[in-house]
């Protein structure tokens, strides 16, 4: 009862790339790279281990960001020719490479950190890869066409490339695959209608435990304001769902400590695991087990006792390793006294 997980990233160590940020430079290259990326694997394996976490993540140590970590293995992608883009419906401006012919997979993607992983932990192995829609909000297009039919054909034809390396990854002993969407809190109506389709398309034939990831957003000061523009109570995650109540995807990731999602909306996700957000990732204020006990106790209301998974609101990438353990212990300590209360 209550398994502990992390949504994905925890922070690089500083010999590895730049600290507390989301799109760090690489500190080495080549050879040294590699094995500075598969120690900084090791690390945070045993360190999620250590903290008593039931489930285990990579950190995502191999990659610069959790989107850009994909495309850099896909053809069809010109990375030299960027062009500025608004990025979630123009919150923040970024420079993205261009989608400019057919998509298709160079080989292998996460091979290197997911094997190494499930060599180094006995525990369930959960990785993440980006959502078909957040990919779409990431890159322009200048190959598939305009308007929705376009970002709709290329949603879907990185769905199938997921899907590939989705089942290569449950090839390599993966017990859960989680898809990152917090394009989904943006896009409400294309999220419930082919957003979610695109999704499942992702996760075709998988038969390990398939999960989506949906946040608001963190790290940057364009999200920071963003947020502080919703108001007192954010509804956004009412819109999409029911369409993920009733599709194939068996987990939904979600935020609730310290962010304004009604818990109410919980109950929508009928027949799913939900995995409660207990951790907050945007302050380094570390939580106590009470406060994380608490936090479960409330959802309770919401979602049963076997479905609740407690887990952080995000990743922990921009944070401190220091903090990111800190936060851990108090995520396995809160969901141990949670089991202690509501048992």
């Amino acid at each position: 009862m209550f398994e502990t997980s992390i949504a994905g990233s925890l922070p690089k160590p500083e010999w590895l790339a730049e600290t507390q940020k989301l799109w760090p430079q690489w500190r080495a290259e080549g050879e040294a790279l590699r094995q500075a990326k598969a120690d900084a694997t090791l690390l945070w394996v045993k360190t999620q281990e250590d903290a008593g976490m039931d489930i285990i993540g990579d950190g995502e140590q191999a990659r610069q960001h959790f989107v850009h970590g994909f495309l850099e293995q896909v053809e069809g992608i010109d990375f030299v020719n960027k062009v500025k883009m608004g990025i979630r419906n123009n919150r923040y401006d970024a420079m993205v490479p261009q989608v400019v012919a057919p998509l298709r997979l160079k080989g292998r993607v996460h091979a290197f950190e997911a094997q190494l992983a499930r060599a180094h932990t006995q525990r369930k192995l959960k990785f993440t890869l980006p959502g078909p829609m957040t990919i779409v909000d990431t890159v322009a297009d200048r190959f598939y066409g305009e308007g929705e039919e376009g970002r709709i054909k290329m949603a879907f034809a990185f769905a199938e490339l997921l899907n590939q390396e989705a089942l290569a990854l449950q090839a390599d002993g993966v017990d859960i695959i989680q898809f990152d969407e917090p394009a989904f809190n943006v896009y409400l109506d294309a999220a419930a209608d082919w957003g979610v389709k695109a999704l499942e398309r992702a996760a075709q034939g998988l038969t390990c435990t398939t999960a989506v990831h949906i946040c608001y957003g963190y790290g940057i000061q364009a999200n920071i304001d963003w947020k502080q523009s919703l108001g007192e109570e954010w509804r956004q995650y009412e819109k999409v769902f029911p369409a993920l109540a009733k599709s194939s995807i068996q987990q939904v990731s979600l935020e609730c400590f310290q962010s304004h999602v009604p818990m109410d909306l919980m109950a929508l996700l009928q027949g799913k695991d939900v995995l409660v957000g207990v951790i907050d990732v945007a302050s380094d204020v570390v939580e106590t087990p009470e406060q994380v006990a608490d936090t479960i106790g409330k959802a309770l209301q919401f979602v049963p006792k076997a479905r609740l998974l407690p887990c952080t609101n995000c990743g922990l990438a921009p944070m401190s390793r220091a903090v990111a353990e800190a936060k851990l212990k108090a995520l396995v300590e809160g969901a141990a006294l949670a089991r202690q209360r509501y048992a």
